[in-house]
């Protein structure tokens, strides 16, 4: 009886917002209460959304075919931002943002579904959160990862499509992720399942892809010459850099022109080296998949390296010191580096596991301004800094040298950023994240941070 109270009292408290074209998405986010719905009409609505409050629905409305549009007029970085736990944001047409189309930022128990993404640094972006659903959206022209999912657990990539981007979807520094179902075709790399060395998160295990269309993934690499993506190499359908624990099965692999599945560790690929991560590839499965027409026109380097051993392509190569693997029917395929790979077990297969995502919400308890900070670093900053490398912006090293001492600068220039280094992408506003957080995770870098 009291469980039944509980419910219809918060049910009551529930309410929709309904955003007209010529208002503004933002103030009626400002008005929403956690359980709220906000409708958004069909219309142009220029401007960047900010959700920090828990459990607020954002979805669009198609009407006879038009949508709710969010156009960042390239001026713009970020389309929808969510700190907020429990967010859905849903069937939004988001175009010309420089930065992120969608992104949460330690956020948990989010559901980012049917949205359609073109253009931009990072397409739908979700980091440092756990227990997340990625559904049925479409994401083009983008300059890094179509989908990109940061430093996370538990969560559900299923059913998207994505085109036209230099990765189709990456999985970075993150655990327990199934990848399901999904049409990734015609970019530059289909798949980066990465460990990149210099973040907090030190792993990257247990990824399942699965039963997922990997076509034609040939596009010439267009990232920004300062960004980690410009390092992947094209016509690889799926690339697994360092990562423990991946399975790839039941795909259909077809059209790659480099190779269909690249596994390499960061020595070859050319990482910095980072103590506390192993930086070598451990038991990859690879079950059942279907490939064809793959390795046909490799890239120069990869060209030069088949050339020496002997052979014309690949479907699967291998490199570094990469151990306990396994490969269903190896005689059917073209590989190189794999002679340690044993074939995998009869039967084998991931298909009795439906879901990588928990049976329960996340709890999340109140932070302190302290740790607040501290999230805030995890969850905002870690997107293009690394401690002692170069992943998008400047090394976490090189900023606390620049601003030791002085919390108050390092604060006030991410909210007011002027672009210094012509090397680097110009640094988004971070002003939205209010005075009392930026200070606090300058606070954080500044005196607190390690590798």
């Amino acid at each position: 009886m009291v469980a039944g109270f509980v419910f219809a009292l918060t049910a009551a408290h529930a309410d929709t917002l309904t955003v007209q074209a010529g208002e503004s998405i933002q103030a009626a986010v400002n008005r929403a209460q956690a359980g709220d719905t906000i409708k958004v009409m069909p219309g142009t609505y220029r401007e960047t959304v900010f959700i920090d409050k828990e459990n607020i629905t954002l979805q669009g409305v198609v009407v006879d075919g038009k949508w709710a549009v969010m156009d960042g007029g390239g001026k713009l970085n970020d389309g929808v931002l969510a700190s907020g736990h429990g967010v859905v944001i849903q069937k939004l047409w988001i175009k010309n943002y420089k930065g992120n189309g969608i992104m949460t930022q330690g956020a948990n128990n989010y559901k980012i579904l049917d949205n359609y993404v073109d253009g931009g640094f990072y397409g739908i972006f979700p980091q440092f959160g756990k227990n997340g659903l990625v559904a049925r959206n479409r994401t083009t022209r983008i300059e890094d990862a179509g989908i990109y999912v940061g430093m996370s657990d538990n969560v559900d990539v299923v059913g998207n499509e994505t085109w036209g981007n230099v990765i189709g979807i990456e999985s970075e520094n993150s655990r327990d992720m199934l990848l399901e179902g999904n049409y990734v075709h015609d970019n530059t790399n289909g798949f980066a399942i990465t460990l990149i060395p210099g973040l907090p998160v030190k792993d990257a295990a247990r990824t399942t892809i699965r039963q997922n269309f990997i076509i034609n993934n040939n596009l010439k690499n267009f990232a920004p010459p300062s960004s980690i993506a410009a390092s992947v190499p094209s016509g690889v359908g799926v690339l697994l850099l360092a990562v423990k624990e991946a399975t790839i099965e039941g795909n259909i692999i077809s059209g790659n022109k480099t190779m269909a599945v690249l596994t390499t560790d960061h020595a070859t690929f050319g990482m910095p080296s980072d103590t506390k991560v192993d930086p070598f590839p451990a038991n990859i499965a690879l079950l059942d998949n279907h490939y064809a027409d793959n390795g046909n026109n490799p890239v120069q380097t990869f060209k030069t390296i088949l050339k020496t051993a002997g052979v014309n392509r690949a479907d699967v190569f291998a490199t570094g010191k990469e151990r306990d693997s396994c490969i269903t029917n190896p005689q059917a395929i073209t590989a190189i580096g794999t002679k340690r790979w044993k074939e995998c077990a009869p039967g084998r297969t991931t298909m009795a596991t439906r879901t990588a995502m928990l049976a329960e919400p996340v709890q999340s308890p109140p932070l302190s301004i302290e740790q607040k900070g501290r999230l805030t670093y995890l969850a905002v900053c870690t997107g293009c800094h690394a401690y002692n490398t170069q992943l998008h912006g400047p090394s976490m090293i090189a900023v606390r040298a620049l601003y030791q001492g002085n919390p108050s600068g390092l604060a006030n220039y991410a909210a007011h950023p002027l672009r210094k280094r012509k090397d680097f992408p110009e640094m988004p506003k971070q002003d939205y994240l209010g005075e009392e957080v930026l200070k606090a995770v300058s606070n954080y870098i500044l005196n607190d941070l390690k590798n």
